[in-house]
C-alpha cells in the first residue's frame, strides 16, 4: 500500500519508594549505591548532572517497556521525573550520550525524527553526545536535524518549518580529511563561576554501523586518543571539570543500580581516559549500570548509563572546588532512577505527542496484514532483545526479502539482528483488532528504509560471511526458507572470539551447498556495504547489485499476500554444539 508522499519516510519524579523496589528486586546493594565519602564545603560549587541515553524517538508511554517487572518511559513521565529531580539543585544540566535519534517508533521515525528532538527540547535537554543512529540518515541530516530547516519532502506542518534542536549534538571524534568535525567537539557550561567541560563523542566502530553514503568522507576516531588530546586544549582555557559523554558501553549482571562484572569496551575506555577527565556518561549497549572505575592515576571515577528508551534516568553530582576550579572526586554520588508512569504526565510533552499523532494516524492505522501469533526476536534474561540467537522475526524478514527479489533471481536472503527494532504481536495496540498488522506495526519492525540488493555470491564468501556472525559478540543472521545450516561456536559470556566459529553442511533446498559455485542473495544496502563488519558483503562490487527497493515496503508486500502468517520457526540452523571458553 502506498504511503502519501508528505509523510513517507525517504531511508528510512517520583520515584518508586525503597520497599516498593525491593519488593521487584530492583534495589542496588549498599556498595553499589553508596554515598560519597565527603560531603561539599562551603563555597563549593554543587552542579547536577540528569543523564539519559538511546532514547530513540520513544514518545509514547506504550512503546519503551519495563525495568524489570515495572512499567518504564515514555516522554511524558520522563519529563515530569525531570522537573522533579531539579527541585532543590540551583544548578542541574540535562545531558544524553546518544541515539536521540534513528531506528525509532513509527510515530517519530516516520517524520524523520523531527519530533524526537521537539519532545527533547520540551524536556531541557541542554547537550548530547552523537551516536551511531544520528547518522542513519546521513551528516547532512544530522546538521538539519541540529539547525533547522524542512526535510527534501517538506515541511509537515503547513508555516511551521523544523526549528532544530535547542540543544547541541557534540561530534568530537568525526573528522574529515582537514580533521574538522561536523558538529563541536565540546561545550562548556559555567556554574557560579565553576565551569564544567562536556566532551561528546560516538563510538570509534559507528562506520560499521550505518550505510555508507551518508557518513563519505568523515571518520571516526578512536574515543581515548580524542578525549585525551582535548583535555591539555581545555585546560589552557582555564577548565579543570570536564566529562565525557560517551556512545559506548559494557553490560553488568546486575540491577540497574549496580556494578557487577562490568564489561565491554566501557571498561578499558574508562581505565585509559586521561585523570583530568571526572566522569564519563555512556550508551549504545541499552543498559543501566553505575560503576566506579579507577583512571589512570588510580582514582575513582563515576561511569554510568541510564538503559534505554528513557526508562532510567542518571543522576550525578558533582562538588568543584572554587579554588582549584575541578571536582572533587570524593564528594561524587550517582544514583539510577526508574522512570516509573505514577506520576502526572507533563503537559507539553502531552500535546507533542497528540499534535503528531493526528498528522501519523491516517496512515499508520491502515491495515497491511494479519498474524495468526506473535512474531518476535529473541530476548535475553533482563528483557533486552538478543541478538545472537536465531529468531521468528529475523527469519520471517529474510522470507519476505527474498519473496520481493525472486524476480532479481534471488535464491535465499539473509537479514541482521540489528535492523529488527520491534516484535509484531497479535494483542491489538490499539483498536485494530486482534491479528492485525497495521502501517504502524510493520514501521515499527523496520524503520530505517534500507534499500534491497540481490548480489552474487560463492558458496565459499556465504560461508565466511556466515562465520563473521562471531565477533566481539555473536549477531544471528536471519536467514530465509530453503537455506539450512550447521554451526558449532565458542562463547565466553557475551563475548564470541573471532575464529572460534566453524560453519558447516549449508544446503539451498535440500542440496549441498558448491563453495565454488555462485548464488544469488538478498541483503539490505547496510549489509551490502559491510556493515557490523560483515566485511565478506565488500568483496561484490557495487556494480553487481540488483535493486529491488525498500525492505519495508518488502514486509507490507508479503504480510499482504500470507494472511494469517504464522511465525515460521527457529530451526533453520542447527547448532550442533555450544562451547563456553575457558
Amino acid at each position: 500500500m502506498s504511503v502519501p508522499r508528505s509523510v513517507r519516510p525517504v531511508r528510512r519524579t517520583a520515584v518508586l519508594t525503597a520497599a516498593a523496589l525491593a519488593g521487584l528486586g530492583l534495589v542496588a546493594s549498599s556498595a553499589t549505591a553508596a554515598s560519597p565519602a565527603s560531603k561539599p564545603r562551603p563555597g563549593d560549587v554543587e552542579i547536577q548532572l540528569l543523564a539519559v541515553n538511546d532514547y530513540h524517538g520513544h514518545l509514547e508511554a506504550t512503546t519503551p517497556g519495563k525495568v524489570g517487572e515495572v512499567a518504564a518511559g515514555g516522554s511524558e513521565y520522563l519529563a515530569t521525573h525531570l522537573e522533579r529531580l531539579r527541585v532543590g539543585h540551583r544548578n542541574s544540566v540535562t545531558v544524553a550520550a546518544g541515539d536521540l535519534i534513528g531506528g525509532t517508533p513509527f510515530l517519530s521515525g516516520l517524520f524523520h525524527d523531527e519530533p524526537s528532538v521537539e519532545s527533547l527540547n520540551a524536556m531541557k535537554l541542554d547537550v548530547a553526545s552523537v551516536g551511531n543512529h544520528e547518522f542513519d540518515e546521513g551528516v547532512t541530516e544530522l546538521l538539519r536535524m541540529q539547525n533547522g530547516g524542512c526535510h527534501a519532502e517538506g515541511c509537515y506542518f503547513e508555516g511551521q518549518p523544523y526549528p532544530g534542536a535547542d540543544f547541541q549534538w557534540l561530534a568530537a571524534n568525526v573528522k574529515n580529511a582537514q580533521n574538522e568535525t561536523p558538529l563541536p567537539p565540546y561545550e562548556i557550561k559555567k556554574f557560579q563561576g565553576a565551569e564544567v567541560a562536556f566532551i561528546g563523542m560516538t563510538l570509534e566502530g559507528t562506520a560499521a554501523l550505518v550505510a555508507q553514503s551518508g557518513i563519505e568522507g568523515w571518520r571516526f576516531d578512536d574515543e581515548v586518543e580524542t578525549a585525551n588530546a582535548l583535555v591539555p586544549e581545555l585546560r589552557r582555557k582555564g577548565v579543570e571539570a570536564m566529562v565525557v559523554l560517551l556512545h559506548e558501553g559494557g553490560a553488568q549482571t546486575g540491577t540497574f543500580n549496580e556494578c557487577k562484572g562490568i564489561s565491554g569496551p566501557v571498561v578499558e575506555i574508562a581505565q585509559k581516559l586521561d585523570p583530568e577527565i571526572d566522569a564519563v556518561i555512556t550508551g549504545h549497549t541499552h543498559q543501566a549500570y553505575n560503576c566506579v572505575i579507577d583512571d589512570p592515576a588510580g582514582e575513582p571515577r563515576r561511569v554510568t548509563s541510564a538503559f534505554s528508551f528513557g526508562r532510567v534516568i542518571s543522576e550525578i553530582n558533582l562538588t568543584i572546588d572554587r579554588t582549584t576550579k575541578d571536582v572533587r572526586r570524593d564528594a561524587v554520588s550517582a544514583t539510577n532512577h526508574v522512570v516509573t508512569q505514577d506520576v502526572p504526565k507533563a503537559a507539553a510533552q502531552t500535546a507533542i505527542i497528540e499534535r503528531w499523532s493526528a498528522l501519523a494516524d491516517e496512515v499508520g492505522n491502515r491495515q497491511v496484514g494479519t498474524i495468526a501469533a506473535d512474531i518476535r526476536r529473541q530476548y535475553e534474561a533482563g528483557g533486552s532483545d538478543n541478538r545472537g540467537a536465531e529468531s521468528d522475526l529475523g527469519n520471517m524478514i529474510a522470507d519476505a526479502q527474498l519473496a520481493a527479489t525472486r524476480v532479481n533471481g534471488a535464491q535465499l536472503a539473509l537479514m541482521n539482528p540489528g535492523g529488527l527494532r520491534a516484535d509484531l504481536l497479535y494483542a491489538q495496540s490499539r483498536e485494530e483488532g486482534d491479528g492485525v498488522v497495521t502501517y504502524r506495526e510493520a514501521f515499527d519492525v523496520q524503520p530505517f528504509g534500507n534499500l534491497l540488493s540481490t548480489i552474487p555470491m560463492t558458496g565459499d564468501q556465504l560461508r565466511r560471511v556466515l562465520e563473521q556472525q562471531c565477533q566481539s559478540r555473536y549477531l544471528h543472521l536471519g536467514v530465509s526458507e530453503g537455506f539450512t545450516y550447521d554451526i558449532v561456536r565458542e562463547l565466553n559470556g557475551r563475548v564470541c572470539t573471532p575464529g572460534s566459529i566453524e560453519v558447516t553442511n549449508m544446503q539451498l533446498d535440500g542440496v549441498p551447498i558448491d563453495m565454488n559455485a555462485t548464488y544469488m542473495v538478498t541483503v539490505n544496502n547496510f549489509l551490502a556495504d559491510g556493515g557490523d563488519n560483515f566485511t565478506v558483503f565488500r568483496e561484490v562490487p557495487a556494480s553487481a547489485r540488483i535493486g529491488a527497493g525498500e525492505d519495508l515496503d518488502a514486509l507490507i508486500a508479503y504480510l499482504g499476500a500470507q494472511p494469517n502468517l504464522a511465525p515460521p520457526g527457529t530451526d533453520r540452523v542447527n547448532e550442533l554444539a555450544l562451547v563456553a571458553a575457558g
